[in-house]
């Protein structure tokens, strides 16, 4: 089955109204509140009823969906090498002021201090990750001038990629070429930098680019050495913690990789 092209995302939340006007702060357009369809919600293996907020920045969609029943809230104790962490990196051209933005707007720090600039052998980003207000990780994502292409202007840009953490590299390397992505240039990701940007101690991380045919975004594989991940109970698709990205793939479907991420499979 061949992944094409990512078509956006999906966030949950028990309060639609609340994480759509933090979104707003950041720059994101909202669109109106719909009702999800009982054939999306049989396929995602729920009974009750859903509601959608789709919201747009440049090029990128998220979707905020409310589930009732709500599933569980985003575990507290998460940290970034934990298998239940994805995180969507957004592009910004200036990421103190992406950063000190979100703050105002009630975000909280996943990086020790921010924004962290990462050596050459890193991409040599600036970045910081944090959460909004229902624990989702997400990153701030500032390139090298010259350094990609696929983003130009000001201010906080779209999604370049998510990323999530796995458990066996070679195992989720497998995953996702079966589906047709094509792998990037894989970096090992180490020091005090990756330290203060993960809010980890001893971090030793192999980030693996995926690329599927059309980008961005892509998936980026977070296969963390040290600390090691710990496990997570499989997600529900109604729990805050179950992002999932939405692809073009011929057919409606919801798919898991090896560690449970979710995708949801669209004609």
């Amino acid at each position: 089955m061949t992944l094409s092209r990512i078509t956006g995302f999906r966030l949950v939340t028990a309060d639609l109204d609340r994480l759509a006007r933090f979104y707003e702060r950041l720059g994101f357009t909202i669109g109106e509140r719909r009702t999800i369809a009982a054939d999306e919600l049989r396929l995602l293996g729920l009974a009750g009823t859903g509601e959608r907020l789709t919201m747009r920045l440049g090029p990128s969609l998220i979707d905020l969906d409310r589930f009732d029943p709500p599933g569980r809230a985003y575990p507290a104790e998460a940290n970034a090498a934990d298998l239940v962490f994805q995180h969507l990196a957004l592009v910004t051209d200036d990421a103190a002021a992406a950063w000190a933005r979100a703050k105002a707007a009630a975000a909280t720090p996943i990086s020790r201090y921010c924004p962290v600039t990462l050596p050459a052998s890193a991409g040599g980003v600036t970045a910081v990750k944090f959460r909004d207000p229902d624990g989702h990780p997400f990153e701030f994502l500032q390139f090298p001038p010259g350094k990609n292409a696929d983003w130009t202007g000001s201010g906080i840009l779209g999604i370049d990629h998510s990323a999530m953490s796995v458990a066996d590299l070679t195992a989720s390397r497998r995953f996702y070429a079966d589906h047709s992505l094509t792998e990037g240039k894989a970096t090992l990701n180490e020091g005090p930098t990756q330290v203060a940007l993960d809010g980890l101690d001893d971090v030793v991380a192999d980030v693996v680019p995926m690329q599927p045919e059309s980008t961005p975004p892509h998936v980026e594989l977070l296969a963390y050495r040290t600390p090691r991940g710990r496990p997570h109970p499989l997600l529900a698709a109604c729990d805050v913690a179950a992002t999932r990205i939405v692809w073009k793939a011929g057919k409606h479907a919801l798919l898991r990789d090896p560690d449970g991420h979710l995708h949801q499979l669209t004609r």
